[in-house]
């Protein structure tokens, strides 16, 4: 076995004995392999380049198929041009999977020498007048050795070949679909029967590192129900009462010329009814005010579920994190949840947020709970949440009817529940329970139908999300899980 072989089968033991640290995606050396990679098979490979292809491999070149054996430099160029350039009318093309890329640095000394880089292959068969037909999947891994000032392939294996099946066509469309409006990750979960089905995680936390299933997203007010549901468990439990008067708790200072604050109440808060903005901060003094009598009206108001945050927790002399946590996040088995950037955080895991240009956000860390946004989780333990929900979160049959009631009307056919948007005019009498979720670099959804027991939550990293909705609703989600009872 060669040198650089024998480095290679040494990675593939990094979860055991951490040998050699994987490259940031940002450093020089990955992007410039990322590089070499793209530029070497596209020029090679792809535009039968065979000059460059020559210029850019080492003398001992050693090419390892798991189908067509190993291959020596004089055959590896032999295939290249008899089975790949022959015929430029129907020819195979290749293409790196976009983010899967891995490139683990070689030294020796303490000198860089080489570089060994990993990902998988996408192959096509190109025809004149077609549309590229994906007829394969394979992992490679390259050994890349730094001599002269210039960059060589030494080693190549290609492995597991396989066509692809129908999810990995999905997960291509849904790449696609991701970098088409500058959106690097998608979170997708879908509720059936009354159970989680299935939690999937596309494309990238930044553009470069593949999104793990536990990605953790922002999800700005998809905060809100899991609150609404913390307040409920809590007059469930007879600790807080549906109509009591916030005022003997919490007077925002804002208001204390204003005599209306004892209309507050926990119904009012959850039903958007508070009389309040969204924020004090949108407002010209930056203060909190009423814009009409509470209970006389829907706006919808994040300042209105802080409040009731305060007031809870000066009432309980408990933490909102404290209370979510016994009362909903462990009886739903929400193990990866959290209001802030606390200790357990893992910012590795996650998705950094874009604008519309496809631009990186810098990352806000919030160290304080925001009863109405920036909950950070997955979507495995939102989609925990969802499930909960819709068997009747522990709740009284009369107080989940409650939840669930037309409170207030918002639109035709629409209404707010009790922490829930509600839409009607489906057919079987079915209705669901709608939240969204916007921030900068954040988009959110989540639909739960109760009757059927069904539902589905949608995760986004950037700000491009209504052609994305559009699509997964449409194309996927409502087609093909007979989610959506049309209306």
């Amino acid at each position: 076995m060669s040198q650089p072989l024998k480095l290679f089968v040494l990675t593939l033991l990094l979860g055991v004995f951490p040998i050699i640290a994987q490259e940031d995606a940002h450093s020089n050396l990955y992007l410039t392999l990322k590089a070499k990679d793209s530029i070497y098979f596209e020029r090679s490979f792809n535009q039968c380049d065979l000059d460059y292809l020559e210029e850019n491999i080492t003398k001992d070149l050693r090419f390892y198929h798991d189908q067509g054996g190993m291959q020596d430099r004089q055959q590896f160029l032999e295939n290249i041009k008899n089975n790949i350039c022959a015929n430029q009318g129907v020819k195979p093309i290749r293409e790196v999977d976009p983010g899967s890329l891995e490139v683990y640095p070689l030294y020796d000394k303490g000198q860089l020498y080489g570089a060994i880089q990993h990902g998988i292959h996408n192959f096509f068969i190109r025809e004149q007048g077609k549309e590229d037909r994906w007829t394969g999947i394979a992992k490679f891994t390259h050994t890349w050795l730094f001599d002269n000032q210039k960059w060589k392939l030494a080693e190549v294996l290609s492995y597991d070949h396989r066509e692809p099946d129908p999810e990995d066509i999905r997960t291509r469309d849904f790449n696609r679909l991701l970098r088409e409006n500058k959106v690097p990750a998608l979170g997708l979960a879908i509720i059936k029967n009354g159970k989680l089905h299935s939690t999937e995680i596309y494309g990238s936390l930044d553009g470069e590192r593949s999104a793990p299933q536990n990605a953790i997203f922002k999800v700005a007010s998809l905060t809100k129900p899991v609150v609404a549901m913390t307040a409920l468990k809590l007059i469930e439990l007879g600790l807080l009462e549906m109509d009591e008067p916030l005022y003997k708790y919490w007077v925002d200072p804002d208001l204390k010329g204003d005599k209306r604050y004892k209309m507050l109440t926990p119904k009012l808060v959850l039903t958007h009814q508070t009389g309040f903005p969204n924020w004090r901060y949108l407002q010209e003094n930056n203060k909190l005010g009423f814009q009409f009598d509470p209970g006389s009206a829907y706006q919808y108001s994040g300042e209105g579920f802080e409040y009731l945050r305060k007031a809870i927790e000066k009432k309980l002399g408990r933490t909102i994190e404290d209370l979510a946590r016994e009362l909903v996040f462990d009886p739903a088995g929400m193990t990866d949840t959290r209001f802030w950037w606390d200790k357990s955080m893992d910012e590795s895991r996650y998705a950094r947020n874009f604008d519309a240009e496809g631009n990186q956000i810098p990352i806000h860390k919030y160290y304080e709970a925001n009863a109405a946004a920036n909950l950070l989780t997955t979507t495995t333990d939102y989609g925990r949440f969802l499930e909960y929900v819709i068997n009747g979160a522990g709740l009284s049959t009369e107080l989940f009817r409650e939840m669930t009631r037309q409170q207030v009307k918002t639109r035709e056919e629409n209404f707010f529940g009790l922490g829930w948007e509600i839409l009607t005019g489906f057919s079987e009498e079915e209705y669901a329970l709608l939240h969204s979720g916007k921030d900068p670099g954040v988009s959110t959804l989540a639909i739960i139908f109760p009757k059927s027991g069904n539902g589905f939550l949608i995760f986004l990293n950037g700000d491009n999300a209504m052609p994305l909705y559009e699509t997964l609703l449409t194309e996927y989600l409502y087609k093909g899980e007979e989610l959506w009872a049309k209306r």
